[in-house]
C-alpha cells in the first residue's frame, strides 16, 4: 500500500516510470515470472488478458492495456546504465529488484548489441559498420562491433598460441564460440582477417551491386553507396594489385572479375621535380585564395590534375621545406619567396 501511495499520489508527475513498472510487471506475468531478461528492441503489445490487480512493487499488474506500446527493452537498458553510473535512486532499485531486474551489464549487453546488429545488417545488407555508426535508438553499434571484432581476433590469436604450446588463460577478453557463430550467422565476413573492415565493406557493397545486375564502376565518383566511393575503390584495387594479399586477389578476380591494371593504366611514378611542381602549385593556389602562405600544419590542399582530385599535404610540405632550406636551389627558394614564404 505504501508503494502504491508513493507511485500514485506523492509522485503523480512520474508517469513514465509508472508505465515502465506496469509494463515490466505485465511482461513478467506473461512470461512465467523469473528475471527481466527482455530483448533490447522489445515493445509491449496490447494485453489480451482480462484481469488486473496489483503487482509485487505496489503498482498495477498490467491487466487490460497496461504498458501497451511501451519500449520496455530500451527502458530497462537505460536503467542499467543509470545503475552502473550510480545515479539510479535506491527506492527504484528496490522496486526493480522485486520484479527480477537483471543488473549485470555484461549479461545483457550482448543480447542488446546482437539485436541492434541484426537490425543494422538487415537495413544495410552487411554487418561491417564504421566505428561511428549508430543503430536503433542511438545505440553505438559501430563501437560495439569494433569491440566484438577485437575479441574475435584475440580468440583466434590465443588459439594459435595454445596450438603452439603456449599456456594462455581461457576466456580473458575472448569471444565465446556461440557468440562467434551468432555474428557469423548475420554476416560471415563481419570480422575480416588480413585486411581492414573498410576494404571488406567496399568489397561487399560492390559485390552486392553487381550481383543485383549493376555495372562494375571504374572511375571515382561513378558509384557511391553508403558513403563509399566504389568507383575509386575499384580503380585503387586494379592499380595496387601487387600490394594485395593472395586472398584479396582471389576474391576480386573470382567474384568481381577484376584484373590488375596494365602498365598503361597505372599512374606514372612522379620524379622529384614533378613532386615539387605539384607542391608549388598547391602553394600558389592557397596563396591566391587566402592572400598568404601560412596554412595549418595539417592543412591539405586539393588540386585538379587532369580531371582527377589530388590531395597535397601543403602544411607538411612547407614545414619540411623550412627545415631543409639550406639545401634548396636559389630558383626554388625564389619561387616560395614570391608567395611570402616565412622561413
Amino acid at each position: 500500500m505504501a508503494q502504491f501511495v508513493r507511485l500514485r499520489v506523492i509522485d503523480p508527475e512520474k508517469a513514465y516510470w509508472r508505465r515502465g513498472i506496469a509494463a515490466a510487471t505485465r511482461w513478467r506475468r506473461e512470461n512465467g515470472g523469473g528475471q527481466l531478461r527482455v530483448p533490447y528492441d522489445y515493445v509491449m503489445g496490447k494485453d489480451e488478458g482480462k484481469s488486473g490487480g496489483r503487482d509485487e512493487s505496489g503498482g498495477e499488474s498490467g491487466g487490460g492495456s497496461a504498458g501497451a506500446g511501451f519500449p520496455l527493452g530500451r527502458w530497462l537498458a537505460d536503467l542499467r546504465r543509470y545503475y552502473n553510473a550510480g545515479t539510479l535512486e535506491a527506492s527504484r532499485v528496490a522496486q526493480l529488484d522485486v520484479l527480477g531486474m537483471v543488473w549485470s551489464h555484461y549479461d545483457v549487453a550482448w543480447e542488446e548489441g546482437l539485436t541492434v546488429a541484426r537490425s543494422w545488417a538487415a537495413a544495410h545488407g552487411h554487418f561491417l559498420p564504421p566505428v561511428n555508426a549508430v543503430g536503433d535508438g542511438g545505440y553505438p553499434i559501430g563501437v560495439w562491433a569494433k569491440n566484438r571484432r577485437a575479441e574475435a581476433r584475440r580468440t583466434w590469436e590465443n588459439a594459435e598460441r595454445r596450438a603452439a604450446g603456449e599456456t594462455v588463460p581461457v576466456g580473458a577478453g575472448e569471444l565465446p564460440e556461440s557468440r562467434m557463430a551468432a555474428l557469423e550467422a548475420i554476416d560471415p565476413g563481419w570480422c575480416p582477417l588480413g585486411w581492414t573492415v573498410a576494404w571488406q565493406r567496399c568489397f561487399t557493397l560492390t559485390r552486392t551491386h553487381t550481383q543485383a545486375g549493376g555495372t562494375l564502376p571504374e572511375a571515382a565518383g561513378e558509384l557511391v553507396i553508403q558513403g563509399e566511393d566504389l568507383g575509386a575503390w575499384v580503380a585503387a584495387q586494379r592499380q595496387g594489385w601487387d600490394k594485395l594479399s593472395p586472398a584479396q586477389q582471389w576474391l576480386l578476380g573470382s567474384t568481381l572479375g577484376l584484373e590488375p591494371a596494365g602498365p598503361e593504366a597505372r599512374p606514372a611514378k612522379l620524379t622529384a621535380d614533378d613532386k615539387w611542381a605539384l607542391n608549388l602549385r598547391a602553394a600558389q593556389q592557397f596563396h591566391t585564395r587566402e592572400g598568404h602562405l601560412r596554412p595549418g600544419r595539417k592543412h591539405i590542399e586539393r588540386l585538379d590534375v587532369d580531371g582527377q582530385p589530388v590531395d597535397i599535404k601543403l602544411g607538411t610540405f612547407l614545414d619540411n621545406t623550412r627545415r631543409r632550406a639550406d639545401k634548396l636551389t636559389p630558383d626554388r627558394r625564389a619561387e616560395l619567396d614570391q608567395l611570402g614564404m616565412r622561413w
